[in-house]
């Protein structure tokens, strides 16, 4: 695993410096400064670089290079993961914009975090929440003085992410379903590419240590509770978890059950490829006309969702020529101007009604230039939001709270659904 972790400043001094295995050693630190930080390689070239058989994997801050050097095939994921929770974890202690100076003045608290994170160059306990329980220094101070035995059950259990003896005057859970539509539409209007990336977040305001069950409408859940359920579910691939979640239940019955921290945090994350109901539908009619001297633009955006609701901060992006002089342009919905510096029509709705039908016309003059070149003609860009609609159709259908008070839990839940890539190409 990880041999040494090593904090150079821009000059490639080194500031503090971690041994935790002996195959590697301090000289390697001239190495790294001589072919990355006086190359100034940072930011053109990928962050890992091997030097004499020996794997440097580095990130910045600020003017400062967090490395970690190791000569064993190790997962660069997990490695990047450590130095960016690093990073996190001082931020907590020092402050968010601590730099050279900060760094310098609190070398005894830095050194007992890196004892603290790393054991033999594994990683262990990078929760703040946690840490700051027996690491008092900087600007983290303990929340209360726990118990030996509370202490001793939070360093080395399962639940770090969330200390006992909470306690909140109302119990009350926040969800937001977030969801981003990628779309790529060919100019004879076959789909190239039609995807939904969706992540749940949580605000939880719970007392004592609750078990959350939580439930999506997971085609392959709904079709073991029942064979007669009228609606179907969704096929939701690709999913990942905070590490709250029991990953041996979802992978035995597809539970997601969790015992969540404190405070926000995102869930999960998934994929939706098949059955996506597009917010929008856009058909354009681009025709280059007079001999290239104009270019006649029409444009009909149909919205899918229903009537009751409406997209906000509409914005379509549509490209013209380079050696546009002037553009006339008739939309009866929201407002379109031609933008010399985007090199494209733009065309803003505030509020955007469902299953509204708007129509944007504009003839360009084009500017007679001395090589005439053919137009590369880019997509159309699309903007939005639409909240409470959720483009993969996945809807939450029930999160239940156990605790041994018994208290009542107020459920809220919150869908947007926002344009990730969505192109159409004319």
């Amino acid at each position: 695993m990880i041999s040494m972790i090593m904090v150079l400043n821009q000059k490639g001094d080194v500031m503090i410096s971690r041994q935790y295995r002996d195959d590697v050693s301090r000289a390697a630190a001239d190495s790294f400064r001589l072919q990355v930080v006086a190359a100034k390689e940072t930011g053109t070239q990928a962050p890992v670089k091997r030097i004499e058989n020996c794997s440097f994997l580095y990130t910045r801050h600020l003017n400062m290079y967090f490395v970690a050097l190791t000569r064993s095939n190790v997962n660069p994921a997990l490695v990047f993961e450590y130095l960016f929770q690093k990073i996190r974890i001082l931020k907590a202690y020092l402050g968010e914009d601590f730099d050279e100076n900060s760094m310098r003045n609190n070398m005894t608290l830095i050194y007992e975090l890196m004892d603290e994170t790393m054991d033999f160059g594994y990683p262990q306990n990078c929760a703040v929440d946690v840490l700051r329980l027996y690491i008092n220094l900087g600007n983290v101070r303990p929340q209360d003085e726990p118990e030996p035995s509370q202490l001793t059950s939070q360093i080395t259990g399962a639940i770090d992410w969330r200390r006992e003896g909470i306690k909140h005057k109302r119990n009350e859970v926040y969800i937001d379903v977030l969801e981003s539509v990628n779309l790529l539409l060919s100019s004879t209007g076959s789909i190239l590419r039609n995807e939904v990336t969706g992540q749940v977040q949580m605000n939880t305001k719970l007392t004592g240590m609750p078990e959350c069950k939580f439930g999506l409408n997971d085609k392959l859940v709904i079709e073991k509770e029942s064979s007669t359920q009228r609606k179907p579910g969704v096929e939701i691939d690709d999913c990942t978890f905070h590490r709250c979640v029991r990953l041996g239940k979802f992978d035995a019955d597809r539970t997601i059950t969790f015992i969540p921290p404190d405070g926000e945090f995102e869930l999960m994350r998934y994929r939706v490829t098949d059955n996506i109901n597009l917010p929008f539908r856009i058909i354009p009619a681009v025709q280059e006309e007079h001999g290239g001297k104009r270019v006649s633009i029409n444009l009909k955006v149909i919205a899918n969702f229903s009537d009751q609701l409406f997209a906000t901060h509409v914005v379509i992006k549509i490209p013209v020529p380079k050696n546009t002089a002037k553009a006339k342009i008739k939309a009866l919905f929201g407002r379109a101007k031609y933008e010399p510096e985007q090199q494209a029509i733009m065309w803003r709705v505030k509020r955007f009604p469902g299953k509204a039908e708007c129509h944007i016309n504009a003839e360009v003059e084009l500017m007679p230039t001395v090589r005439p070149k053919a137009w590369s003609r880019p997509p159309i860009n699309v903007e939005f939001q639409v909240p409470m609609f959720t483009a993969s159709g996945v809807h939450v259908r029930f999160l239940r709270v156990y605790d041994k008070s018994g208290y009542h839990t107020q459920r809220w839940v919150r869908y947007i659904t926002k344009a990730g890539n969505y192109q159409i190409r004319i």
